[in-house]
């Protein structure tokens, strides 16, 4: 908990609360990045047997959501905390929405697998799975940064999602010009860019996490701001 920022309380129950809910965000932080990586292996190895796990599973997360959700409301309610402690139990509520629509996006790459593609359409998940690598590392950043409470490293990883949009557009021309030789291909092509468009969210869900880290940290809403503003909060 001190390395989190996270005063000690009068209470020793209040301590153990917080404690409990920080646990499970990164038990539920940690499935969602196991449901990432093996939506992009199932893909990359053609693996319908994974991706269909991958889809099974995506309850899991859904539930963590619910109970920490819970958990929360139930400690504001019981605790009535401010300040800090207030803005952590804010930032936990928000992080689990974005961590929950990461994992329902990881579903929506998963499905590819299911669609059937030809030799010759095979090098696009090739190129999908590039993306979905650094997205996946944009993802273990976030969390480790969620995990120290790092202001410095959300910051960095913040910045960092402007190589992730830029590698997404580049995939983007890349598909349409497969389209535009070989219209017969647009239905597999089309599948492609709905997995590409749900990586590049994954890379803004990410973004949002940093935010409120920030927010945590600082005191500061940082949503729809400036990189210069980012400067001014060091």
């Amino acid at each position: 908990m001190d390395k989190l920022n996270v005063g000690r309380h009068i209470s020793g129950q209040f301590n153990e609360d917080l404690e409990r809910i920080i646990n499970h965000v990164m038990h539920m932080g940690g499935l969602v990045e196991k449901q990432l990586a093996e939506a992009l292996t199932s893909v990359c190895d053609a693996d319908e047997e994974l991706a269909k796990k991958v889809l099974s599973n995506d309850y899991l997360i859904n539930n963590a959501e619910v109970s920490i959700d819970d958990e929360c409301t139930r400690i504001i309610a019981k605790r009535q905390p401010a300040a800090g402690d207030l803005r952590l139990v804010m930032a936990i509520v928000k992080t689990i929405t974005d961590l929950e629509r990461i994992g329902d996006e990881a579903g929506k790459i998963a499905n590819v697998t299911l669609e059937s593609f030809s030799g010759k359409h095979k090098d696009l998940l090739s190129n999908l799975d590039n993306l979905g690598r650094h997205v996946l590392t944009f993802l273990q950043a976030t969390l480790d940064a969620f995990t120290r409470m790092d202001f410095d490293a959300a910051v960095k990883v913040h910045q960092s999602d402007d190589k992730i949009d830029r590698e997404y557009e580049a995939l983007m021309r890349q598909l349409m010009t497969y389209m535009m030789e070989d219209p017969r291909s647009i239905p597999q092509i089309m599948s492609v860019i709905w997995s590409a468009r749900a990586l590049e969210r994954i890379g803004d869900r990410c973004q949002n996490i940093c935010e409120y880290i920030i927010y945590f940290v600082k005191g500061r809403d940082v949503r729809h701001t400036t990189p210069e503003d980012f400067q001014s909060l060091s």
